[in-house]
């Protein structure tokens, strides 16, 4: 009945998020606070929690695009992509807008993180120092800062770097060296 009402009253403690029901609510913290990775990339070796998020991230190595546009050519690897292409390109769809300052986005997890830093909320909290954010991928970006290891590697020199960011730059220049 409670999912038909929209009562979620069992709270994530982690995250904040609701559900509807307590399996719901533990199935997620199996899932989304769980350290265990048992799937990996056969291209790079990256861990995931689920089947399925493999699967979506073996596409960026395969260069598979299965999501199609039914108005045009374009196609896309994540459905993610296609649903922003359709509100910007053929005006298809809702956009969702901040109650405060009325900006608008196209997906609803974009308008949550939006919304948390109006209201100053930063659940995501690292474990190696004071320092909270409002999202889950911006703690992800932060954490390699208390780290040694170095693992992203240009494929040229062989030099290795803590950030995806760093690697790239030092990538383009190593190219221009060659």
């Amino acid at each position: 009945m409670r999912v038909h009402t929209g009562d979620k009253r069992y709270k994530c403690s982690l995250c904040y998020k609701s559900f509807s029901s307590s399996s719901n609510l533990q199935s997620h913290k199996r899932h989304v606070h769980s350290n265990r990775r048992p799937h990996h990339c056969p291209f790079c070796g990256k861990t995931f929690k689920t089947e399925c998020e493999l699967k979506r991230h073996v596409r960026i190595h395969t260069g598979a695009k299965p999501y199609s546009c039914r108005h045009c050519s374009e196609r896309f690897t994540f459905h993610r992509q296609l649903k922003t292409h359709l509100l910007k390109s053929h005006n298809e769809g809702t956009w969702l807008t901040c109650h405060i300052c009325q900006k608008k986005f196209s997906h609803s997890g974009s308008l949550k993180i939006h919304v948390r830093r109006h209201q100053a909320m930063k659940p995501y909290v690292c474990s190696d120092c004071p320092k909270c954010f409002c999202s889950a991928g911006e703690l992800k970006q932060h954490q390699p800062k208390h780290s040694q290891y170095k693992q992203f590697g240009c494929m040229l020199c062989g030099k290795c770097f803590r950030y995806k960011s760093y690697v790239k730059i030092h990538f383009s220049r190593c190219c221009d060296d060659q």
